[in-house]
């Protein structure tokens, strides 16, 4: 009897890490498993090598690319809803990989149509499992598709539909596959892709828990609802033209985002720089002239917001309404949606220039960092104001300001400290230095931008989270914890909003002939 070779029975199967070389069969892989979806770019890869090679998995099947993932590592707490893929994974790009994370986060897994008998799914999941071990990190997390969903979907919600998966009375072959895998589902994400019409645009948001995990030895209050703002001081300067003007804009939004701020906050009236290039008679006409550019702001903030992802308090602008001029403060949100609070409280030099006509209503804004509220410069000045944003939830105040000297910059930085120790509150205040010869009631700035928060032993010292060096131009950029708030409301050494004493005093409000008391 011959000698059987069993070479020509053997199948090689190797697990190794990505390689740029593969990019090409990758590719193909790709379009093979999402047909009609973009497969990442070259570029994507290319980082993804650069930034975290030792998570980027590749399984061949005789020299041929069979199978694939690619993860990173985050820290949770600044990812809690895992909402978005895409911030998460910063495109595919993964820049925002945290080795010191504590989280290993899958953004992808693909089989070859050819390869799917072959239970490779199951050596990436173990090869991120491992890795998940070998670097000592609590949990895996993954976004998955449900793409046999939709052979059900007109007659199974979303919800119905996984848990008849969960209970193997239907097979999904992504869901099945990582239940089998040990991941729990924890709940659905509506909108996850909404391209994926096999999926109906949901994702499952499952969890994989390492049991080897060891915690570090030392014990520390961790921050659970961190909020990155970014504070611009501005200088004025005479500008040539509004492009000009949105030019040094962009410089400070891409400058926040580049530092993954949640909210970036410009300065009041600091658009009055564009007053350098309008010829009036006298400043009421300029303040007027000023707000015929107030569509080509919103315009520009709103594509910033979007392109940079980050939310913007773009100062104040003068908006002109029904015959009546207003200094507005406009929030740009970076899912493209914009709020606006008018200033409630007008000087007696905004009324004597520029003839500013005040705001009747206090906003407090939902934003996907949470409520937030903005009082425009004086406005902060009056208690009243931050109490109401106090009773709607706001836990964050935006102030931004422009002061010409000393004394009115101290009158805004004071009020701040109080209205955060008050309520309970962080308080941004951020506004303009420089010059502007020759622009009445806008000529000579003064400021120090900083952010504040309730004065105790939870919080910085002083009070004062971050400050800016006075009078250049420059940015404030610091981590903000809106849960320390509410444990500080409950346990702080004083609880000023708990202990107010309505019994003898309230604050009465009026909103379209509705009255409200806090």
């Amino acid at each position: 009897m011959t000698k059987l070779d069993l070479t020509e029975y053997e199948s090689k199967v190797v697990l190794r890490n990505l390689r740029i070389e593969d990019y090409e069969a990758l590719a193909a892989m790709a379009v093979k498993c999402f047909p009609g979806m973009e497969p990442w770019g070259k570029d994507q890869i290319e980082s993804q090598l650069e930034v975290f090679p030792e998570g980027q998995f590749v399984i061949e099947v005789d020299g041929e690319l069979a199978a694939s993932c690619a993860t990173l590592i985050v820290d949770s707490d600044l990812h809690s809803d895992w909402q978005d893929w895409k911030k998460v994974a910063g495109n595919g790009y993964i820049r925002n990989h945290d080795p010191g994370g504590d989280t290993v986060y899958g953004i992808e897994i693909m089989v070859h149509p050819e390869y799917r008998s072959m239970k490779l799914a199951r050596r990436l999941y173990d090869a991120r499992k491992e890795l998940c071990r070998e670097r000592n990190k609590s949990r895996i997390v993954i976004g998955g598709r449900i793409p046999g969903y939709h052979k059900h979907a007109d007659r199974l919600t979303a919800r119905e539909y996984v848990q008849e998966v969960m209970d193997r009375n239907l097979f999904d072959p992504v869901l099945t596959v990582q239940l089998a895998n040990g991941f729990v589902l924890k709940r659905l994400i509506p909108n996850y892709f909404p391209a994926d019409d096999q999926s109906r645009g949901y994702a499952t948001f499952l969890e994989w828990t390492n049991l080897d995990h060891v915690p570090a030895p030392t014990t520390r209050q961790t921050s659970v609802a961190p909020v990155r703002i970014c504070a611009v001081q501005y200088q004025m300067r005479s500008v040539e033209s509004f492009e000009e003007f949105a030019t040094q804009c962009r410089f400070f939004v891409d400058v926040a985002s580049d530092y993954k701020s949640d909210f970036v906050v410009f300065p009041e009236l600091f658009t009055t720089q564009l007053l350098s290039i309008i010829e009036a008679r006298n400043p009421a006409e300029s303040a007027r002239r000023l707000a015929d550019f107030t569509p080509q702001y919103l315009e520009l903030f709103t594509d910033l917001a979007i392109s940079f992802n980050v939310n913007i308090v773009g100062g104040s602008q003068f908006a002109f309404e029904n015959g009546k001029l207003y200094n507005v403060a406009y929030l740009f949100r970076r899912d493209g949606t914009i709020g606006k609070q008018y200033k409630l409280h007008i000087t007696a030099d905004e009324r004597h220039w520029w003839g500013v006509t005040p705001g009747s209503k206090i906003e407090v804004f939902e934003t996907d960092r949470g409520p937030v509220a903005i009082q425009i410069c004086y406005d902060v000045e009056f208690p009243e104001v931050a109490r109401h944003a106090a009773a709607h939830g706001a836990a964050i105040v935006f102030v931004p300001f422009n002061t010409d000297e000393r004394t009115g910059f101290l009158r805004v930085r004071s009020c701040a400290l109080a209205r955060a120790i008050e309520n309970h509150l962080y308080v941004v205040i951020a506004g303009t230095t420089g010059n502007l010869p020759f622009v009445d009631n806008a000529d000579i700035h003064y400021a120090q931008s900083a952010i504040f928060s309730p004065s105790d032993v939870d919080f910085a010292r002083d009070g004062i989270v971050a400050e800016a060096t006075p009078n250049i131009e420059t940015v404030v950029i610091h981590d903000v914890d809106v849960e320390r708030l509410r444990r500080h409301r409950r346990r702080g050494s004083v609880q000023n909003w708990r202990d107010r004493r309505t019994d003898l005093y309230r604050v009465r409000f009026e909103h379209g002939g509705e009255v409200e008391e806090v």
